[in-house]
């Protein structure tokens, strides 16, 4: 059973950057595709970026399109990583890691069957 940590979410000012983790442990096995969505209050829950067990990735929409949110992976740490820069008070919202045992990314939260508990990023003077 795989499991997912997310850390690294905290209170910061507007144009400043965060890096969340997202670590894995339990058996999972390659293939896979780990995603980051964001919940912003009120709002749906949205993707953010996507990378796979063969190093391909994808950004989403206007927060991970915008290149300011890149994403990375640490096989040896069994880790993934979202660098949040330029941070927007539009930005505030709980970042959930997701995985999937396919080498292929999708935007759709029901693509995937293990889940983080989330962390907070909240963007604000």
């Amino acid at each position: 059973q795989l499991h997912l940590a997310e850390s690294g979410g905290d209170l910061v000012q507007p144009g400043g950057s965060l890096r969340l983790s997202c670590a894995m442990s339990g058996f999972f096995g390659s293939p896979y595709a780990i995603i980051w969505f964001r919940q912003a209050p009120g709002k749906e829950r949205e993707a953010v970026a996507c990378i796979t067990s063969s190093g391909g990735y994808v950004l989403y929409g206007n927060s991970g399109g915008s290149g300011r949110f890149p994403i990375s992976q640490d096989n040896a740490k069994r880790t993934v990583f979202l660098d949040l820069n330029g941070l927007q008070p539009e930005d505030t919202a709980v970042y959930y890691c997701a995985a999937r045992n396919r080498n292929q990314c999708d935007p759709h939260e029901n693509s995937y069957a293990f889940w983080g508990r989330g962390t907070q990023v909240t963007v604000s003077t």
